[in-house]
C-alpha cells in the first residue's frame, strides 16, 4: 500500500470566512469544490506538497518555546512554508488570523510565524532560509546559542534536489 494524498478535513463552523481565509489571504487555489444535500459544503484546497510530521511531547515543548515562548500549540496544527513569512503574516492577520507570535527566526534556521485562524485552527507560517554554511566547531553551530548542534535529530534535506541526511534540530512547522 502508498499512500498517495494528504487531505486534511476540517469542521469549520464559519465555513464562508474560512474558505476566503485559506483561498484569498493564503492564496491556496481550490482544487474542487461540491455542494449537497441540506446545505453541505466542502471547498478542497491545494495545499502544495503535504507531509505529515509526528513529534512527541518534548518536540512540542522545544518548538513552542522557540517560536513562542511558551506551550500554546494544541493537539493538530497547521503548518504552510511560505515565500515570505513576513508578508504571509501581515495578510493573514489583515484576513482576519489572530497573532500568536510573530514571525521568529529559529534554531534550524526558517523564520516562523504562529497564528489562530478562522476554522480555529492553530496556524504556523514558515520561510525556510539559505543555509548558512557549516557550523563553526569551536564556537558551535550559529543560531543554536553557541551550543553544538544535537547528533540525535536527523532529516532529510529538503531541497528537492536530491535526498542528503544532515544533522539539524528537526523542523519547527
Amino acid at each position: 500500500m502508498t499512500v498517495r494524498q494528504l487531505r486534511l478535513v476540517v469542521h469549520a463552523s464559519d465555513y464562508e470566512q474560512a474558505v476566503t481565509f485559506f483561498r484569498d489571504a493564503l492564496a491556496m487555489p481550490v482544487a474542487e469544490s461540491y455542494s449537497g444535500a441540506g446545505g453541505a459544503e466542502v471547498t478542497i484546497l491545494d495545499a502544495g506538497r503535504a507531509t505529515l510530521e509526528l513529534s512527541n511531547t518534548a518536540q512540542i515543548e522545544l518548538i513552542d518555546r522557540v517560536e513562542v515562548g511558551r506551550r500554546v500549540a494544541p493537539r493538530f496544527r497547521l503548518a504552510l512554508e511560505v515565500e515570505d513569512c513576513e508578508l504571509a503574516t501581515r495578510d493573514a492577520l489583515a484576513a482576519g488570523a489572530t497573532s500568536v507570535a510573530p514571525p521568529t527566526r529559529t534554531p534550524w534556521n526558517s523564520l516562523n510565524a504562529r497564528l489562530d485562524a478562522p476554522g480555529t485552527i492553530h496556524l504556523t507560517l514558515f520561510e525556510e532560509q539559505p543555509d548558512p554554511g557549516p557550523p563553526d566547531a569551536a564556537a558551535g553551530d550559529p543560531g543554536h546559542g553557541g551550543e553544538p548542534s544535537s547528533p540525535v535529530a536527523r532529516r532529510p534535506d529538503d531541497d528537492r534536489s536530491g535526498q542528503q541526511d544532515r544533522t539539524d534540530p528537526p523542523p519547527a512547522r
